[in-house]
């Protein structure tokens, strides 16, 4: 979890309110310049993980630490980095050589996250501005990196494979280097960097020094993977398994609903336009025309969201989560492909794995050939999803690129799954977008039955096939961490109901043809490469114009049908609330219908003409405005 900004401190059901960073022994182990920095972001105590990490990192241990999204496991680790590169510099000369080097590299499992764990690095560091200098290497031009990197930054953010390249390339040397932390280990290892993580770590290759690093893990959960690469980085580490307090544990409800692949889109029209879910919601789908799909099929009901995929510039997906965060947006479809590396279909995966060893022999004997020929070679090699068989073919957006994977949303009241992750570790990392920070939310899920699967061939989705198993999988492990079950969703015995929108529904959803699909597709991705260039020159000297960016407005390539966009009060069911006024359901203003000779705004009546006489006797002048 990045705490990357006010906000982003957990509420009071998370924190030791015991102890505080003004107070011994953090008063006394940290440079003033640290607490001060933390006091200007409303850092005032510790949560669990960091009252329990920092203290252990700050005494030189190694330290594995697992504790649930929204816990405050970025500056666990972050603290404990400043000071100890602050204590280094105090005891070296300026004038020596190892008084400027990289003395700490951070590695994450993607660019978003990259990006928020820069942005708490630099904030905790505001009072040692000129003295701590930090480079996130996981985005950006290699030339502009290069020239960064010349500087020897003393703290680098990358992804493992990123960081492979420039060790390959000697663009970076960490020979002095004294602390490496991986943030969300889990998901470094899903995502497929084991191998770059192992080569990296390989003692014959000299990059990194044999004694005297410090390691730092912190994860979600305490997989198999992280006991094996356990190994590489840490040495008689100091294990952590926290538990929240049960208050904190009881904050996320979780629900689920069997439905069919086309009632899926009534159900979330329904949701979201009578406001059955209120707050702010995610909706996670399971690839990049699905999101567009869904984006337009509420277009037509006047529902707006804004869409976040792989595709997508780098800037403009973490503006998003910025936005979403300030509360610019409500809905947010998020795209999470494939769920990771690890999400294959279950019934392939057993075939594919022999496959996958196979192609891995055949890169690793092609890499050994061309090890010295530069990065260029190995950057198209690795991959994060590279030993993934058929899955490697599918996916054709930024694979180090995912909103389900610990990202800070600070206000998601909940979270959507419209199509079901493919295993449980993902669907963990989706519901931990809400109820994050201390702060109440909601998950629902909805499940596919097989015996309703690929009824509809214009709204099916493969990974949809194994719904009812994954299901199964999804609900043994809630059961075994949490100890309670997930509900069904609860439609208050009405959800017949919910027939009288069908036809609109199915209104909508002719007018969004795969045709009018791929054209939003490439509108989107070609609005958003504007912006992105617009947020590098423009928006960098007129920070205040960054509110006017929007990332949800309308795409407009299905047909409009404006009637949608209102819901009248016959069609309302009893588990929505009608509205005060007595008028529709709708975004905006609704322009009411007026009678014939009542001197309505939207039709003349009798006398009401031009010169005439208006329905209550006066003479209007045509000619004088008011």
């Amino acid at each position: 979890m990045a705490t990357s900004s006010k906000s982003a401190q957990p509420a009071d059901a998370l924190l030791e309110q015991e102890l505080s960073f003004s107070e011994p022994p953090f008063s006394t182990q940290l440079d003033p310049r640290i607490l001060a920095a933390l006091a200007d972001q409303k850092f005032a105590h510790p949560t669990l993980v960091q009252a329990k990490a920092i203290p252990l990192l700050l005494e030189g241990k190694d330290v594995l630490a697992r504790a649930r999204t929204g816990s405050g496991k970025t500056a666990a680790y972050v603290v404990p980095a400043i000071q100890r590169i602050l204590e280094a510099k105090a005891n070296t000369s300026p004038a020596s050589p190892e008084y400027q080097t990289t003395r700490v590299v951070i590695l994450v499992p993607t660019k978003e996250l990259a990006l928020q764990v820069n942005s708490f690095v630099k904030g905790a560091t505001k009072y040692c501005e000129g003295i701590i200098g930090c480079v996130n290497v996981a985005s950006g031009g290699s030339s502009v990196q290069r020239v960064l990197l010349n500087d020897n930054p003393d703290i680098i953010i990358s992804t493992p494979t990123k960081l492979l390249s420039l060790l390959q390339s000697k663009s970076i040397s960490l020979t002095q280097l004294s602390f490496l932390a991986i943030d969300e280990a889990d998901l470094l290892l899903s995502y497929g960097f084991k191998d770059d993580l192992t080569r990296i770590m390989d003692p014959t290759s000299g990059w990194i020094p044999k004694l005297g690093v410090q390691g730092c893990l912190m994860s979600a959960t305490l997989s198999e993977d992280i006991e094996g690469v356990k190994g590489l980085v840490l040495r008689n580490p100091a294990i952590l398994t926290l538990s929240e307090p049960a208050t904190s544990s009881s904050l996320l409800t979780q629900h689920y609903t069997m439905t069919s692949e086309r009632d899926k889109f009534l159900l979330i029209y329904v949701l979201l336009k009578l406001k059955l879910i209120r707050g702010k919601s995610i909706i996670f789908v399971n690839d990049v025309e699905r999101g567009y799909r869904v984006k337009l099929f509420l277009e037509q009901f006047g529902v707006k969201c804004c869409v976040v995929n792989s595709e997508l510039p780098l800037a403009s997906r973490y503006h998003v989560v910025e936005e979403f965060n300030r509360g610019v947006y409500d809905v947010v479809v998020a795209t999470d492909e494939g769920a990771g590396a690890d999400a294959q279909d279950p019934v392939e995966a057993e075939g594919e794995e022999e496959e996958a060893e196979e192609e891995q022999v055949e890169a690793e004997k092609e890499e050994g050939q061309n090890a010295e020929a530069g990065p260029s070679k190995r950057s198209r090699e690795a991959s994060p999803t590279r030993n993934q068989g058929k899955s490697n073919k599918r996916r054709r957006g930024d694979p180090t690129s995912s909103l389900a994977r610990g990202i800070d949303f600070t206000a998601a009241s909940s979270v959507i799954n419209f199509d079901l992750p493919q295993t449980t570790t993902s669907y963990m990392h989706r519901v931990g977008r809400t109820a994050r920070a201390g702060h109440s939310g909601l998950s629902l899920s909805f499940v596919v039955p097989k015996a309703k699967w690929g009824k509809d061939r214009n709204v099916s989705i493969k990974s949809a096939q194994n719904d009812e198993v994954i299901w199964e999988k999804i609900e043994k492990r809630v059961k075994k961490e949490s100890g309670s079950d997930i509900k069904e969703w609860d439609w208050g015995n009405r959800k017949s109901e919910i027939e009288g929108f069908r036809y609109r529904m199915d209104d909508a959803l002719k007018a969004v043809t795969g045709k009018r699909v791929q054209e939003a597709r490439r509108e989107e991705v070609r609005r958003e490469l504007l912006n992105s260039e617009k947020l590098k020159a423009h928006f960098a000297a007129n920070p205040l114009d960054l509110s006017y960016l929007r990332h949800d407005a309308p795409l407009h390539p299905a047909r409009q049908q404006t009637h949608l966009k209102h819901v009248p009060n016959y069609l309302m069911p009893k588990i929505a609330a009608l509205p005060t006024g007595g008028g529709d359901v709708a975004d905006g203003g609704h322009v009411s219908y007026s009678k014939r000779g009542r001197g309505g705004g939207g039709f003349r009546g009798r006398g009401g003409g031009r010169g005439g006489k208006s329905a209550r006797g006066k003479k209007v002048d045509p000619l004088k405005f008011k």
